[in-house]
């Protein structure tokens, strides 16, 4: 009977003791992320310019300000990004959640109950009560807490993933403008050459009623009008192929979407070099979501180990009751009571050390994936530098290739009026000055594409804030 007394000291001294033993674990220390050998520059020198990396609106340095207005009705409109600012508000309602577990919960209680006589009393009695009940778990161990930061990092993931969706998108608005208006060259180009070959064609019927040019040599020359015309149904399907794809990109219908009668005439060619690879740690989104994703992960496993833990709970509660609604606040019907419960796992068959391994081959998964994310990275930029000076080498030879096709076609037709050259020499000079055009064509639009590609390489211009 003696030791009934000391049982509220001793469990004074417990909570005591398992308290100053767990306060340096109420917050989850940020580990250093994984180390990565980074090259100390890339293996394509890249274009010169004055730009260290891409603006924030990088897409206005093409000068066309059609494409910054689709860019912005992009950002506005499309459907991709506005399903991952739905995610990012889900991500930041779960953030809440998780923190409300580090506050007290407090409840309120109310009854009343009437007593009705049977027979002849008619004196009814009331009973009324009030409770206000407070409980609080202890955070010892830092689940919580753990807890409560992995959903904060799984939120700036989804921030960073909102990023980089907006990112790909404006690449992708910029990219399929650009090809409607290589295409839109490209039928220019095509029309042009069906109606050089018309012209050919005039001319060999010419020289056919006069018995200079053979039947055989006719039907080759509309032959090459037919293939020539047969480019420009093929260009027009591409057209629309194209454009449906940039109205899809805004978030409108194919149907209804047009854009003005252009080529690339009107595009500048921006400049921009790539800055040091180890800056692209902090310069693209895709990496900062998946430093965000190890950040969640390790806090995970703070709180797989922190539930094999005991958590203490601390409860309070304060009322009254009263048989008279009037005497309901009465001191005398004032009652108080305190306590605290200690709960610790004792057998759950593994479960609490399973899901712990989990946490852990967890993370070990996201540390890979974040070494494959900086290390794509890299690759990403180093294979668009790789390009574009390619890119540059091929247009500056096939510009050569073009005139020197030109001046050939030329010479050709004139030495087959004066009957000095015979028809196959014509139409390989006028294919040949076709295929360069187109060729050329394609060029100019891959290294623009290339451009958009180092944009969105180096994270487009976004910086995290």
């Amino acid at each position: 009977m003696k030791a009934g007394p000391l049982r509220t000291p001793m469990l004074a001294a417990c909570l005591a003791s398992v308290l100053l033993a767990g306060c340096s674990h109420t917050k989850p220390m940020a580990e250093p992320l994984p180390a990565i050998e980074l090259p100390a520059g890339w293996s394509q020198a890249g274009t010169a310019g004055s730009q260290e990396w891409p603006d924030n609106d990088w897409w206005q340095r093409f000068g066309s300000e059609e494409l910054s207005q689709l860019v912005r009705d992009g950002q506005d409109s499309n459907l991709e990004l506005a399903a991952a600012l739905s995610r990012m508000r889900q991500a930041a309602a779960q953030a809440r959640i998780a923190g409300v577990v580090l506050l007290p919960s407090v409840n309120a209680y109310a009854g009343a109950s009437r007593d009705l006589p049977v027979g002849g009393n008619h004196n009814a009695n009331v009973s009324t009560s009030g409770q206000l009940q407070v409980s609080y778990e202890l955070d010892f161990w830092g689940k919580n807490a753990a807890s409560a930061a992995a959903a904060e990092a799984s939120l700036k993931a989804n921030f960073y993933d909102r990023q980089t969706v907006a990112l790909s998108v404006t690449s992708g608005i910029v990219s399929t403008y650009l090809q409607l208006l290589s295409l839109h060259d490209r039928l220019i180009v095509a029309r042009e050459n069906a109606s050089t070959a018309e012209r050919v064609l005039s001319l060999v019927e010419a020289q056919s009623s006069v018995g200079a040019a053979t039947s055989v040599d006719l039907a080759r020359q509309r032959s090459a009008v037919a293939s020539q015309r047969a480019a420009i149904p093929a260009l027009l399907q591409q057209q629309r192929e194209a454009q449906s794809a940039l109205a899809i990109l805004l978030g409108r219908s194919p149907q209804t979407f047009s854009i003005s009668d252009s080529g690339l005439g009107t595009i500048r060619l921006p400049e921009v070099t790539a800055g040091l690879p180890s800056e692209l740690l902090s310069r693209r989104p895709d990496i900062q979501r998946s430093e965000a994703m190890l950040a969640a992960a390790s806090a995970n496993v703070e709180a797989a180990r922190a539930a094999l833990f005991p958590s203490i709970r601390l409860t309070g509660s304060t009322g009254t009751q009263s048989s008279a609604l009037l005497s309901l606040l009465n001191a005398h019907n004032l009652f108080a009571n305190v306590g605290a419960s200690l709960v610790a796992p004792i057998f759950d068959g593994g479960r609490l050390r399973s899901e712990r391994d989990l946490a852990l081959e967890q993370k070990q998964e996201l540390v890979q994936t974040y070494r494959s994310t900086v290390l794509a990275a890299l690759a990403e930029v180093d294979t668009v530098l790789g390009q574009i000076n390619s890119l540059d080498e091929q247009r500056r030879l096939k510009e050569v290739e073009l005139e020197q096709s030109r001046l050939a076609f030329n010479l050709s037709e004139i030495r087959y009026k004066a009957g000095a050259e015979d028809l196959m020499t014509v139409l390989d000079t006028q294919r040949s000055l076709s295929d360069v055009q187109n060729e050329l064509g394609m060029l100019k639009l891959k290294r623009l594409q290339a451009t958009v590609s180092l944009y969105k390489a180096l994270g487009g211009g976004w910086q995290a804030g």
